[in-house]
């Protein structure tokens, strides 16, 4: 990832150590609850910055890493976080003298007539040559404190941004887990499609060999046959799954599918960790877009204060120190300084002024609103993990139950009916049953997959307001 400009850093870090340390925290007025609803037995594994690694593949720490390195979306929010850090040294600049050094040369020549007041030429003397260096400084007087507002709406400005650049790396890690698991599931889910066509293709065979001998008829022969479409069928469905899964996963990646390379990793060599939620009063610490809520709030707050003070008078200072002459040689022989103060206050500008602290306090309303909302929207996200979490190993357990007895009753099915002691249409019945429970195995572990790496990103991945 590309790193903020160096340039930029000692404004910066002056900027922040003129702020008081961290923003003080905002009350939202929303008390969270006590404990989970759904939270995970027996989690003993926190969240840490590397949760990808808790999934048991090398393949997807390679392709996370590369993601985190290659990734646009990353990169174009570190530009932001730069963008934010100029503005911040901007904003915090008037809060302290402005200095200048002016350096300059002049020559006038009367071309025609007898000159006037406002030239240094005349008849007698038509060529006049000035020289002047002066250093000149400003100060506005921060009585109401707008300056001060401005540098904090900036620096709190600055920190949103670098809370939205780790929400969106935040983002974009799930969205690459999330994506390599459709994937590699797509793959099992197709293997798995190509086993039932093999084996119903050879009860095709069996069937026809008995159509052929007189003791099936063609009602049975007809029927398996489209079983073997079916599964048919299913093959080009999983594989534009697949296809999809591997688009997206190489866009996430920042290059196109050509160059995506995902070596053999088995389906099943991914697993996950039981994970340990905390309590809920800790997720406004560790979710990087709660954060960035609370900084925006903190930011519009400022800019109410600004718009007040924009609507008071101002007081401005001013010094010059500089010498004039009319050869350069003799520049420094008359020395001159200039001290000069100005107030300027607000009369009429049609209500202007009083608009604009309109507009900054609904900003600072609807702000407000955002950020509770965040906090109830991050509950929500956890909670839906955990309550996904639970009702999948529920599911599991007895899924695993359904997939043995399947494969059980479709191996009797076939027996007897080879024997001649079952009809076909039992077969094709566990046939079916057999292969929607072997996909169905493959979905409710991807989807139990899909579940702990929605709670990882529901509790910030590790992430905290303490790693600034």
């Amino acid at each position: 990832m590309n790193k903020p400009s160096l340039y930029l850093m000692p404004g910066v870090c002056l900027l922040l150590s003129a702020c008081a340390g961290s923003p003080p925290a905002l009350d939202s007025r929303i008390a969270p609850p006590a404990a989970w609803q759904f939270a995970e037995r027996n989690a003993a594994q926190a969240t840490n910055l590397q949760w990808w690694t808790h999934f048991g593949s090398p393949q997807l720490n390679r392709l996370v890493e590369q993601a985190r390195r290659d990734s646009f979306d990353v990169a174009a929010a570190t530009a932001r976080v730069r963008q934010a850090q100029a503005s911040a040294v901007i904003a915090g600049a008037p809060l302290l003298p402005e200095v200048k050094f002016n350096l300059a040369t002049s020559h006038q020549k009367l071309i025609r007539g007898a000159g006037g007041p406002d030239l240094d030429v005349s008849q007698s003397d038509k060529a006049v040559d000035n020289f002047g260096a002066n250093l000149t400084a400003s100060y506005e007087i921060d009585f109401w404190g707008g300056r001060a507002a401005a540098r904090d709406s900036a620096l709190h400005s600055l920190r949103a941004s670098e809370y939205d650049q780790a929400t969106v790396e935040l983002t974009l890690l799930a969205s690459v887990a999330d994506r390599y698991a459709q994937t590699l599931a797509a793959d099992q889910r197709k293997q798995i499609a190509e086993l039932n066509l093999a084996n119903a293709r050879n009860v095709l065979d069996l069937v026809q060999t008995r159509y052929d001998a007189g003791s099936a008829t063609a009602l049975e022969l007809a029927q398996q046959k489209s079983l073997v479409a079916s599964q048919q069928r299913q093959l080009p469905l999983i594989q534009q799954l697949a296809e999809d899964s591997r688009i997206t996963l190489a866009a996430l990646l920042g290059q196109p599918v050509q160059a995506l390379e995902l070596g053999s990793e088995a389906f099943q060599a991914l697993t996950w960790p039981g994970i340990g939620a905390g309590v809920p009063s800790q997720l406004l610490s560790r979710r990087p877009d709660i954060a960035k809520a609370e900084a925006q709030l903190a930011a519009a707050q400022a800019d109410v204060s600004m718009a007040r003070a924009a609507m008071l008078p101002a007081l401005t200072l001013g010094a010059t120190l500089g010498s004039d002459a009319y050869k350069a040689l003799e520049i420094l022989r008359s020395p001159y300084y200039t001290l000069t103060a100005g107030l300027v206050a607000p009369i009429f500008n049609n209500g202007q002024l009083r608009a604009e602290r309109d507009k900054a306090r609904a900003r600072q309303d609807e702000l407000l609103y955002t950020y509770r909302a965040t906090i109830i929207n991050g509950f929500a996200d956890v909670e839906k993990s955990l309550s996904n979490i639970t009702r999948l190993d529920q599911q599991r357990a007895w899924q695993g139950e359904e997939l043995q007895q399947a494969q059980t009753a479709f191996e009797i099915a076939e027996s007897r009916y080879q024997a001649g002691a079952e009809d076909l249409l039992t077969v094709l019945e566990t046939q079916r049953t057999l292969y929607a429970a072997q996909d169905q195995n493959v979905q409710l572990r991807l989807s139990r997959l899909q579940a702990s790496i929605a709670l990882y990103k529901a509790l910030g991945g590790g992430w905290t307001t303490e790693i600034r």
